[in-house]
């Protein structure tokens, strides 16, 4: 019994860090979202919801993309509406936000629980490679790609529930997931697609009549949109002449669109992260010393771009160990899985094809935020090797996930101080509030 009573009270203390982990990035997402810099996409959805909170208009296009045009705009505007109506502070929008993307989240914390249950490690690694994780925080604005992780964290779960039996919600769930994605941002076809592998592999069941209901559920949300795209074709279209030229299938014709999501998808699985938050930050607090922030600048870039180097091998590794488990199965429409890890392999090398298909068809070279719906599918190869390869037994030493957490922690805190979208001289509150003022209106009616 007493090394039973030892694993219960060890998990105990790491589940405790866990939820400190959990509770760590709420609050690195929060004063992400106070330093914000506000300006284009986050403009746009704060004008739009506060002028239905305020005047009752809700118009029925959103953000504009790079090159198809206006994504809908019910579901963005009601973000950022909603909230408003039931508290008039700057704030509001911001804590659904954060409450949304917690609850994505927290499910697919309790994919990785199930599927991985012989201790906390697997969850500590899930705190650190997905919530702390500067890829992500980074991604911790008031613009549409940053609930992306609520529609991931829905597809996942809802995934996961389908494996042994058709169960009506889950299904249900499991469409509606692929609905809010459309409504937000155009690289919801990334879900779409690996929905379809899963059923093509038989690893899911689904339940017909759930997924005939969600899609009419879908459909009427986007009554207004469709309607206004009837009467204004011009709005699934983006009005500069260069991006004319580019068509469905555009991004296969020119290879370099799927070579760089490919790039992308490793460096998901590793440190390399956007060169907004490494290239831009320049420690402008110390500029009363001159020569220690020129110092700081260059070791800065130095340390992420070796750490990029070596995780991004590491990154390919853990995607061959991956590659190596499933290749007897990812073609196999038997509907087996031999195991829970197997299918959360498969599930991810779903959402790799998902992306190379959509980087073919797209006419655009894709960004890092066009492909933040796969971002938890391109880490779970990470994390099950990672776990594998060195946290697999019962005398293990988790001495380096504390380090991790502190170099994720600063790596965070510069960005939120000193980056392309955030600064610490930044108000998020004050430029909302101005804007307001000057655009809308400073009181409802």
């Amino acid at each position: 019994m007493k090394p039973l009573i030892s694993e219960t009270i060890i998990d105990s203390k790491l589940e405790r860090l866990f939820w400190l982990g959990v509770v760590l990035g709420l609050g690195l997402s929060f004063w992400y979202q106070v330093n914000q810099i506000v300006d284009g996409d986050q403009l746009q959805m704060i004008h739009r919801g506060y002028q239905a909170a305020y005047s009752g208009i809700w118009p029925s296009t959103g953000n504009a993309a790079s090159v198809v045009g206006d994504v809908p705009g019910f579901l963005s505007t009601a973000l950022v509406a909603v909230p408003l109506m039931l508290w008039d502070s700057p704030y509001a929008p911001i804590i659904l936000l954060l409450a949304m993307r917690l609850a994505g989240f927290l499910m697919i914390d309790v994919v990785i629980r199930q599927a991985l249950p012989d201790n906390m490690v697997p969850r500590l690694l899930l705190v650190l490679l997905l919530w702390l994780n500067p890829w992500i925080q980074y991604d911790s604005l008031l613009y549409n790609p940053a609930y992306l992780i609520f529609c991931a964290g829905l597809h996942l779960y809802t995934a996961w529930r389908l494996r042994d039996k058709p169960d009506f919600w889950s299904t249900f769930g499991h469409v509606l997931s692929i609905g809010f994605a459309m409504q937000l941002h155009f690289s919801w076809p990334l879900l779409v697609f690996i929905s379809l592998y899963l059923w093509w592999r038989q690893i899911v069941r689904v339940n017909w009549w759930a997924v005939s209901a969600a899609v009419l559920v879908v459909i009427a949300s986007l009554l207004p949109y469709l309607s206004e795209l009837l009467a204004n074709p011009h709005i699934a279209r983006n009005e500069d002449p260069d991006t004319h030229e580019r068509y469905i299938g555009w991004g296969a014709v020119h290879v370099y669109p799927v070579l760089k999501s490919l790039i992308y998808w490793l460096r998901y699985g590793a440190w390399a992260f956007p060169s907004k938050l490494v290239n831009d930050a320049g420690f402008d607090w110390l500029a009363a010393w001159g020569w220690l922030e020129y110092g700081l600048v260059w070791l800065w870039r130095i340390v992420q771009y070796l750490l990029a180097a070596l995780t991004i091998v590491m990154a390919l590794i853990a995607n061959m160990a991956a590659w190596f488990d499933i290749r007897q199965h990812w073609r196999r429409r038997d509907g087996a899985v031999t195991d829970a890890v197997t299918w959360l392999l498969l599930y991810s090398f779903g959402a790799f094809w998902a992306m190379l298909v959509s980087a073919g068809l797209a006419p655009i070279v894709f960004n890092y935020w066009h492909l933040i719906l796969i971002f938890p599918a391109a880490i779970m190869p990470v994390l099950i090797w990672v776990y594998w390869a060195f946290f697999k037994g019962s005398a293990v030493s988790l001495k380096p996930l504390w380090w991790v957490a502190a170099f994720f922690v600063v790596t965070n805190l510069v960005a939120i101080s000193d980056s392309r979208k955030f600064s610490w001289q930044a108000s998020y509150a004050d430029q909302v509030r101005q804007y307001v003022d000057k655009e809308i209106g400073s009181a409802r009616p």
